[in-house]
C-alpha cells in the first residue's frame, strides 16, 4: 500500500499520567494496516513514566507536545486538534486499543462515500473481570440520527474518524472534563451525515481510573449541558427525556456512593 495514495490520518492521543497502559495502546497504533498516520501525543503535564514509555517507540511519524500545565482534557483535546496535519483525525486515549484494521476500513469508507464522520461499534474490556462486551447489538442508525443519539447514545470517541475542515468553525467545549464529545457529536449530528460501522473496531477499557467514573463531575456537567441546550433541542422538536432520566440515575449512583462510602 504506497503510503503517498493514501490520506494522512492524525490520531490524537491525550495523556495525563497514562503510562500503566500506554504500551498496549501504542502497540495497537504501530500495528496498524494503514500505514500513513501520525501521532500527536499531547502530554497533559504527566509526571509518571509517560514519556519515557513513548520515547521507547523509534517512529518518525510520532509527534510530542507537553503542555506547561494541567488543562481540562477538551481544552488539551483542542489544542492537540491544533497540531495536527492529517485530512483525517481520530482518538486514541492511553488506555484504550484499536485492532489492526481499524484505520483501513474507515478511511476506505470514509473516501468512497464522500463522508465527514464515521464510527464504529467497540468491546467494552473489564480490567476487573477480564471480560469484554459489545457496547451495542442493534444496528445503529446513519445519517440523521440526532434523536437516536439523544436515546442512546452510543459513540465511542475511541472509534471515530472526522474530516479536519469540520474542526475550523467547530471546537470541543473547553469547560468539560467528560462529555466534551458527547456534546460536539449530537450537535454535529444536526448538521453531518454519520455512518456506523457495526464491526467492533477499538476496545474500550474499564479501569480503576476511569474519569467517567467521576460520578460528581459527570453529573455537574451534564446539569450544566441540560440547562444550557434544553431550550434549543425543544424548539427542533427533539426530546431530551432519555438524557433526564439517565441524569435521574447518575444521581442516585452518586447518592449511593455517598451513603456507602
Amino acid at each position: 500500500m504506497p503510503r503517498i495514495s493514501y490520506p494522512l490520518i492524525s490520531v490524537i492521543m491525550n495523556c495525563h499520567n497514562g503510562g500503566k497502559y500506554l504500551k498496549q495502546s501504542l502497540k495497537s497504533l504501530q500495528s496498524q494496516k494503514y500505514k500513513n498516520w501520525e501521532l500527536i501525543f499531547f502530554d497533559n503535564k504527566s509526571n509518571d513514566d509517560s514519556r519515557k514509555i513513548l520515547k521507547s517507540f523509534k517512529d518518525d511519524r510520532i509527534k510530542y507536545y507537553k503542555s506547561k500545565k494541567k488543562l481540562n482534557l477538551y481544552k488539551a483535546r483542542n489544542l492537540a486538534i491544533k497540531k495536527a496535519k492529517g485530512k483525517y483525525i481520530s482518538f486514541l486515549d492511553t488506555d484504550d486499543w484499536w485492532i489492526r484494521s481499524k484505520l483501513k476500513d474507515q478511511v476506505r469508507i470514509i473516501e468512497k462515500k464522500k463522508l465527514n464522520f464515521i464510527y464504529s461499534n467497540y468491546f467494552i474490556y473489564n480490567q476487573f473481570k477480564n471480560t469484554k462486551t459489545l457496547n451495542f447489538y442493534n444496528k445503529q442508525h446513519s445519517e440523521n440520527i440526532t434523536q437516536s443519539l439523544l436515546n442512546s447514545y452510543k459513540i465511542g470517541i475511541l472509534t471515530v474518524m472526522i474530516n479536519k475542515k469540520i474542526f475550523v468553525k467547530k471546537r470541543f467545549n473547553e469547560k468539560y472534563n467528560i462529555i466534551g464529545d458527547f456534546d460536539f457529536f449530537i450537535k454535529l449530528s444536526l448538521k453531518e451525515k454519520f455512518f456506523c460501522v457495526e464491526k467492533p473496531l477499538a476496545y474500550y477499557r474499564v479501569h480503576e481510573k476511569n474519569f467517567s467514573n467521576k460520578i460528581s463531575i459527570h453529573l455537574n456537567e451534564l446539569e450544566t449541558w441540560l440547562n444550557k441546550n434544553e431550550n434549543y433541542f425543544k424548539k427542533l422538536n427533539l426530546s431530551l427525556f432519555k438524557i433526564k432520566v439517565y441524569r435521574f440515575k447518575l444521581k442516585i449512583k452518586y447518592f449511593l456512593s455517598y451513603v456507602f462510602n
